[in-house]
């Protein structure tokens, strides 16, 4: 049985993130509100069926213009926090 964590990013556009994640750590789908559409949807696209770990080596750090983060840098911190609350 799969599960769906919500998170609210802060300092970017998007307003709130939604993942399902499987028992097993995988990314079954993700839903991003606000922010860039055609980024989050390509986001979306690439992190389907990747493992936890995987995404969170791949996008933390990542940065948006002058911001010190970004929506997929959020989407790290989403799955870092779900898995400091979660045995995976």
């Amino acid at each position: 049985m799969s599960r769906v964590i919500e998170y609210q990013p802060q300092g970017v556009c998007c307003q709130l993130m939604q993942v399902q994640i499987s028992e097993d750590g995988i990314i079954e789908n993700a839903e991003f509100f606000g922010g860039c559409n055609g980024n989050l949807q390509g986001i979306k696209a690439l992190i389907k069926g990747m493992k936890i770990d995987d995404v969170i080596e791949k996008l933390q750090g990542t940065t948006c213009g002058g911001k010190i983060t970004s929506c997929p840098d959020q989407l790290a911190q989403c799955l870092v926090s779900y898995k400091a609350s979660a045995s995976v």
